[in-house]
């Protein structure tokens, strides 16, 4: 008996001893550098980027908001960790239901969720009484769901009923449902989607045609916005407050494509706002930065820990540093077409593909909306952002993505002993 007592022990000393931690560590080496590189980077841009909003949130304290982000990245980590642990193949088992979970959890968020913004896109959980964004998850259960059906339906993916219908309807059924309080998400969820089914062997006819449907709300945006311009002031003021009663954050969207394109015509636009104090940060960060901590845009520009950071990041280390962190996210989703060739089963290859370009392309649209190649959309940088909920799930993905990566080692490795 108490033999049996001191082997428990151990087993459970052994689980959170670190040598034993890193013993059990697999996957691609270098994805878990980048994903270190990328949380020490997230450290020194959110604690400069924080300093005078701590100090008036919390009377001084200007590392409250480090302490935060150390506790996500230590939480982020774990994530990562025992996801890649778990055998990828339950991921395709729990993608049905954790997907059919998250259109309820949308429905509710879109009638009854968080208001910020002027949209529904957060949920308070109970207990630790934070928002968590649905989109977020249901992102996650989506690549899941559909690369669970592209790897069973590669027979039959040229087919229009049997291939395409039911890819697209899952796909299409949560951008619709994420699209009423947050378009951009909805529309980089979309185009990854694409992107995958374009890869998954899917008909380019069918996804031409999709892309053509989808293009006819953005054209009428841009429509709109080109009408608008032309407007008095008082004339767009009027349509701005009938717009808002009537279609909600249509008139947002209206307004950023609007800025976008013209610029601002009233001082008091956030958006265009937001695009000019990034566009100073990057002036004035010039080739090399104006060194660590030592940014003045941080206390004008909002978001500036979390939408805008990469502002924040090319004002203190300069166009090298956001060239580094650019060259990290190509770098990463190098690695991911690679674990993609290298798997041996479908399922395993679309999943970490499909997770790894909807990240990059976050990545992506978050640093072309700060340097203005893009219309404002309020997505995050992954990984370097702010921590939050988004922060945890972009954790869980970069796990299954390790998880599929370890798999495959072990394979190779079986067949390299077997040999």
């Amino acid at each position: 008996m108490e033999a049996t007592r001191n082997i428990g022990f151990s087993g459970l000393k052994n689980t959170f001893n670190p040598q034993h931690l890193i013993s059990r560590t697999r996957g691609d080496k270098v994805i878990w550098a980048l994903v270190i590189l990328l949380a020490l980077m997230s450290l020194l841009a959110v604690y400069s980027a924080t300093g005078l909003l701590a100090y008036k949130n919390y009377r001084g304290n200007t590392e409250i908001y480090l302490f935060k982000q150390i506790a996500f990245i230590v939480a982020g980590i774990m994530v990562i960790y025992f996801a890649h642990l778990v055998n990828y193949t339950f991921y395709s088992k729990a993608a049905k239901i954790v997907f059919l979970l998250s259109l309820p959890l949308l429905v509710y968020t879109l009638f009854f969720g968080v208001k910020m913004n002027e949209g529904s896109r957060w949920i308070r959980l109970p207990l630790i009484n934070m928002t968590m964004q649905t989109s977020d998850l249901a992102r996650l259960a989506l690549f899941m769901y559909l690369a669970r059906l592209i790897s069973r339906k590669q027979d039959v993916i040229k087919d229009f009923r049997k291939g395409f219908l039911p890819l697209i309807t899952p796909v299409a059924v949560t951008c619709a449902l994420i699209a009423p309080a947050n378009l951009s998400t909805a529309l980089l969820l979309g185009a990854s989607c694409l992107v995958l089914l374009f890869i998954g062997r899917v008909s380019t006819k069918h996804i031409m045609i999709t892309v053509g449907i989808a293009l006819i709300p953005l054209l009428f945006l841009i429509t709109a916005a080109v009408i608008r311009h032309g407007k008095t002031k008082n004339e767009d003021a009027g349509v701005k407050r009938a717009s808002s009663t009537l279609t909600g954050r249509v008139d947002t969207w209206i307004g950023r494509v609007g800025s976008f394109i013209y610029g601002s015509k009233h001082d008091a636009d956030n958006d265009a706002y937001q695009v000019n104090q990034a566009k100073i940060a990057i002036s004035k960060g010039g080739v090399f930065g104006v060194g660590p901590g030592n940014s003045e845009t941080r206390d004008y520009l909002p978001q500036a820990y979390n939408d805008f950071i990469y502002a924040i990041i090319i004002e203190e280390y300069g166009l090298t540093g956001g060239a580094f962190i650019m060259f990290i996210y190509l770098v990463f989703l190098y690695r991911c077409i690679r674990i993609y060739k290298r798997c041996p089963y479908a399922f395993g290859a679309f999943l970490a593909l499909g997770l790894s370009f909807t990240l990059a392309i976050q990545a992506v649209a978050n640093m072309a909306v700060t340097v203005n190649l893009f219309p404002v959309t309020g997505v995050t940088l992954p990984l370097v952002s702010m921590g939050g909920t988004s922060f945890i799930f972009t954790c869980l993905a970069i796990g299954i993505i390790l998880s599929v990566a370890r798999n495959v080692e072990q394979l190779e490795g079986k067949v390299s002993a077997g040999m």
